[in-house]
């Protein structure tokens, strides 16, 4: 398996992965192109795919704000599940925000992303049960 950054050539195959991620990933207008190139202008060190035999077998999206750093659409595809690509893509972008000195990483998982949630329990998130997620499209 391959790791490396996100090109928008990589656009059509991760759009792929993320429509079929079943429960896990809602796509929105900021998951349009021209929103994805914008975001690899800020923090393109933190957009990474893997690929085995040049497809694209999982994606994560890291983001740092200066304070946190957040993950975002993770996923991989359904045959590679339970093989460890997850967790390197984790572990890769969590590395990448410790060296720019974050402190602590967020996430959101739907609530009825089982699989996601046991992903993320084992390699050491919790809940933030005293947290209530707001939000507002623009």
């Amino acid at each position: 398996m391959l790791m490396r950054p996100f090109q928008m050539s990589d656009y059509p195959a991760v759009l792929a992965l993320w429509q079929q991620s079943g429960p896990g990933i809602t796509l929105r207008p900021s998951d349009e192109p021209a929103e994805v190139a914008r975001k690899l202008e800020r923090d393109p060190d933190l957009f990474l795919v893997a690929e085995e035999d040049t497809i694209v077998i999982g994606v994560i999206m890291g983001a740092w704000d200066g304070r946190r750093g957040w993950i975002h659409h993770l996923a991989v595809q359904p045959s590679w599940r339970n093989r460890g690509v997850g967790s390197a893509l984790l572990s890769e972008v969590e590395k990448r925000l410790k060296a720019k000195g974050c402190l602590k990483v967020n996430l959101m998982v739907l609530k009825d992303n089982i699989d996601a949630q046991r992903l993320y329990a084992r390699l050491g998130y919790q809940a933030m049960a005293s947290t209530l997620l707001m939000g507002k499209e623009l």
